[in-house]
């Protein structure tokens, strides 16, 4: 195996280079657990720190490493460890707001060609949340696949196929079943060698059987389904890469309990296309689609065209991305008080001192 397999495009040789002349060597970030790294070098596995500097230079938690990130290593092979000094830029990247009150960003993975959301065809299924899916999706700079899972527990898989292509247009949508090996040459067609996809969705839909039968081997641990919920039990509890027997990889994460948005209006009308064009026709260009005077998206609903529960969701995740912008600007603020506070002790030390 070496780096290409391994994902390396030719546009990281460039940001690499000043690394290069400094002894550094490139890896990739298999798994993380806490402030361990398992990076893949072409040759092998090295358990890799941070180094203090990079530590230190760190502002906040998505400077450091995730899982899919090209880093720049100086190894110890004879001790199977490494010193993390760099990471390489970024060229796709699917994130969210922690959970909780806290305004920050968790990065899920990166440098990723391909999403696949996975929903499961069971009692959870649930196509607003697709609808939330989708916008960090295309917001990530990684292409969206929308993977149906648990067909064999369905009689009208196509009618469900059809609903959700008509809530994503311009994605892929594929029903597989992962325990009946059903469907999977679809998904296979995005895993040639060099290629990394993600899958992402919530706690259950069958992502780690997924991986399973997509390797051939049950490497990854799976639950049992529940008789009560219609749900497989969540397993999964690191992010991982892992390297096919066909070339490609698949980055396998815990269940999403909650996807807090970490994105903007751009991904919110891609998600919403169909909206965003209506609302072209409309009279005002800052309309609200309420109680303005000719608002096409308004007219829209009146006639049937336009789904009211996509609507509602459309609005909703609007007024979250307006209160995340809200909380970033105030974050913002904060820092830059707090920057001027210390800039004025600093000074005011240096005076004392003259």
């Amino acid at each position: 195996m070496n780096l290409s397999d391994l994902g390396w495009k030719p546009q990281l040789d460039v940001s690499f280079a000043s690394f290069k002349a400094h002894g550094l060597q490139p890896a990739r970030i298999a798994r993380v657990d806490r402030e361990l790294y398992l990076a893949l070098d072409g040759h092998g596995e090295l358990s890799a720190e941070v180094s203090g500097k990079f530590r230190h230079a760190a502002c906040t938690r998505a400077d450091f490493p995730a899982v899919g990130d090209w880093v720049a290593l100086l190894p110890r092979p004879d001790e199977g460890k490494a010193t993390i000094h760099a990471v390489l830029p970024r060229f796709s990247k699917f994130a969210r707001k922690v959970p909780g009150a806290l305004t920050d960003e968790q990065i899920i993975a990166t440098n990723v060609d391909t999403v696949f959301l996975v929903c499961g065809l069971d009692s959870d299924f649930n196509v607003r949340r697709i609808e939330r899916y989708l916008a960090p999706a295309w917001d990530s700079g990684a292409t969206p696949v929308i993977v149906l899972n648990k067909a064999d527990l369905r009689d009208d898989v196509d009618a469900l196929v059809a609903d959700v292509e008509s809530v994503a247009p311009g994605v892929s949508v594929h029903s597989v079943s992962a325990t009946a090996r059903a469907g999977l040459d679809a998904l296979t067609l995005y895993l040639d060698r060099g290629q990394t996809v993600a899958l992402l969705g919530s706690s259950g839909v069958g992502k780690s059987t997924l991986i399973n039968a997509l390797i051939g081997t049950e490497r990854l641990a799976t639950g049992e389904v529940s008789d009560h919920h219609d749900r497989g039990r969540h397993t999964t509890t690191h992010r991982e890469l892992v390297v096919l027997p066909c070339g490609g990889m698949l980055i396998d994460s815990p269940g999403l309990r909650e996807l807090q948005l970490w994105t903007d209006d751009t991904s919110l009308d891609e998600t919403f296309a169909d909206i965003a064009s209506l609302a072209a026709g409309c009279r005002f260009r800052d309309c609200r689609h309420t109680s303005e005077p000719n608002c096409a998206v308004q007219a829209s609903l009146a006639d049937g065209t336009l789904d009211p529960e996509r609507f509602r969701n459309y609005l909703k995740l609007q007024r979250e991305l307006r209160y995340l912008a809200a909380r970033q600007d105030q974050r913002i603020r904060q820092a830059e008080k707090a920057r001027w506070k210390q800039i004025s002790r600093a000074m005011r030390a240096r005076s004392k001192m003259e």
